[in-house]
Order: structure tokens, then C-alpha cells, then sequence
């Protein structure tokens, strides 16, 4: 299949699009961050009027999977415009573009979109109740894609591994502190549930593979506060656990509100699939394995070096 990959420089796209070019042809969007990458790749803005129409005709994908977002949380809270016009505003145009060129179209959101009020796990039915701009705008990106392309496909993630800068996510802000030995906090009171990346990248495409449309949670399965987690990445990794501190995320300092509770539900998926959804524990010796074996520095050698004018 020929697949088209938004935002491939990000830590999604870009593991995603190196993890599936075995079996399937790959084309990257990008604006202008990547260099060298194995796969083929087009330099666009996808916010420029009539791009998206043309990127379509050209590359004539028979998927699309859509990574593109602004996803740092307090960027979107000092740019409310910004964050709406890539996290709501072009998902819509992308599902209509894909509608009328008959294109199956995969798009990519957060566990974000839920308050955390609720007891034990959200499922697809709960209502969410989006606390901030970027969790606000994720959750307007989906409902504008289902609504214009039925035929679509929404997933909900969150997701970890090795990315272009090596400081991008939870995982990596743990590894890059704790390797230097550095004192670092963890909040002992949100609890999530990530998965791999190289987990997420199989799931997605088995979920193309089953032409699913709909709404999913795709996240893994197995439940961790963010403070524990930080503690396995140091004992996988033969760290000191003890430079972690356990602090409440009310303490943080952070703008953007964040839930305590984003704890989803995967029996949909696993159910649709027929298959398991793996949990963090065996991602994490994924990811170990993955940086035993000079991974980061492949991924990071991929970063397009700014020209010296």
C-alpha cells in the first residue's frame, strides 16, 4: 500500500513511517526538518490554501495516516489560534480531502480529551471534557473528521520512544536526566497508559489492514502513574530510581491543566483486532534495546542541519 505520513519528522510519524517501509511504500510530509530519511518525502506547509487537494492528486495514496498536530501542551496555551487551526481546523480539511479522493484516512488524537474525574477506565462512549486548549482542539479535530468522513478513522494515543531531538516526551525527559544524573520529579498522582511506539506502528497498521472506521483508544494496556513510570525507565535502564521525586501535578507550575486520571480503555480495539494490546513493560525493554543498539543516534541523524547563510 502507499501510505502518506503527516508530520513524519515528529516522534510518531517519523518511527512510524522508518517501521513499516519493510511492507509498505512510504511518503513523509514534512516542513523542512528531515534530511536523508530512507523513505520518500515531500516538503509542504498543509496549512496553505489548496495544498491539500494537490498533495493528494500527486501522491494518489490509498492511506493516509495523520500525525501532524501541535501537541505541546503549553504552546497551545499561549497560541489558542495556532493550536486550533492544526488541530482542528486541517483534520476537517484532510478528512474532506480523503472523502472525495477516496482515500482511507487515519487520524491521530490524545488520551488528553477526558477530565480524569472518573473512577477506573474511560471507554469511547464516556463524554469527554477537554481541560485545556490542546486537549480542547484534539477533541474538535476528531468530531470534524468523523462528521465529514464517516468512513474515517480516530484513535486515541499515548505513546513512547525515541525522537528526532532526543528531548521529545516523558520517556526521553527521564532517560536524558537520569543519565546525567540529575534530580528530576514525577507526578505521583496522574496515572496513564502508555504504549511503545513500535507497538502503536503495528497496531495502526492493523487497523488500516481491517479498514476500521470509527473511534478508538489505542493506547497500551497495561496502568502507571507518571512517577512510577520514570522509576521503571530507571531500573530497565540500571539508574538510580531515588533521583526521582514523587510530586502532585497540582505543584507542577504548568499552565495547561492536566487530568489525573487518562486511563482508557483498549477492549474495542483489542476486540476488532483480535489481538492483545501490549502494555509499557515489554516497550520498555523495546526501548532499552532500541538505545543499547544506537537507535537514538540513527533517528537523530536524520535532523536536517540549518544552512550557514
Amino acid at each position: 500500500m502507499r501510505i502518506l505520513v503527516t508530520g513524519a519528522s515528529g516522534l510518531l510519524g517519523l518511527n512510524l513511517s522508518l517501521a513499516v517501509m519493510p511492507s509498505h511504500m512510504v511518503i513523509g510530509v514534512d516542513r523542512s526538518k528531515l534530511a536523508g530519511v530512507p523513505f520518500e518525502l515531500i516538503n509542504l506547509d498543509l496549512l496553505e490554501a489548496g495544498v491539500l487537494d494537490r498533495m493528494l492528486e500527486s501522491v494518489r495514496p490509498e492511506w493516509l495516516i495523520h500525525c501532524a498536530a501541535l501537541a505541546d501542551m503549553e504552546a497551545c496555551e499561549r497560541d489558542p489560534a495556532g493550536s486550533h487551526a492544526l488541530n482542528a481546523e486541517l483534520p476537517g480539511k484532510l478528512a474532506t480531502a480523503c472523502r472525495k479522493q477516496g482515500v482511507k484516512m487515519l487520524h491521530i488524537s490524545t488520551d488528553s480529551v477526558f477530565d480524569g474525574t472518573k473512577e477506573g477506565f474511560y471507554c469511547e462512549e464516556d463524554a469527554p471534557n477537554p481541560q485545556g486548549v490542546y486537549a480542547r482542539t484534539k477533541l474538535e479535530g476528531e468530531q470534524v473528521v468523523l462528521n465529514l468522513n464517516p468512513q474515517a478513522c480516530v484513535v486515541r494515543v499515548n505513546f513512547f520512544g525515541w525522537s528526532l531531538t532526543g528531548r521529545h516526551g516523558l520517556a526521553e525527559f527521564f532517560v536524558h536526566n537520569l543519565n546525567a544524573g540529575k534530580p528530576v520529579n514525577g507526578f505521583k498522582d496522574v496515572y496513564f497508559c502508555p504504549l511503545f511506539v513500535g507497538d502503536l506502528a503495528v497496531v495502526l497498521i492493523k487497523m488500516l489492514e481491517k479498514n476500521l472506521s470509527g473511534l478508538y483508544h489505542a493506547v497500551g494496556s497495561e496502568v502507571t502513574s507518571k512517577y512510577e513510570f520514570g522509576r521503571e525507565i530507571a531500573r530497565v535502564f540500571g539508574w538510580n530510581e531515588n533521583q526521582i521525586s514523587p510530586i502532585s501535578v497540582e505543584d507542577s507550575g504548568l499552565k495547561a491543566r492536566r487530568s489525573h486520571n487518562m486511563r482508557l480503555s483498549v477492549h474495542r480495539l483489542s476486540t476488532a483486532l483480535g489481538m492483545d494490546i501490549p502494555g509499557y513493560s515489554t516497550g520498555l525493554k523495546q526501548f532499552y534495546t532500541q538505545a543499547q543498539q544506537g537507535y537514538p543516534q540513527k533517528i537523530a541523524s536524520f535532523q536536517q542541519v540549518p544552512s550557514v547563510s
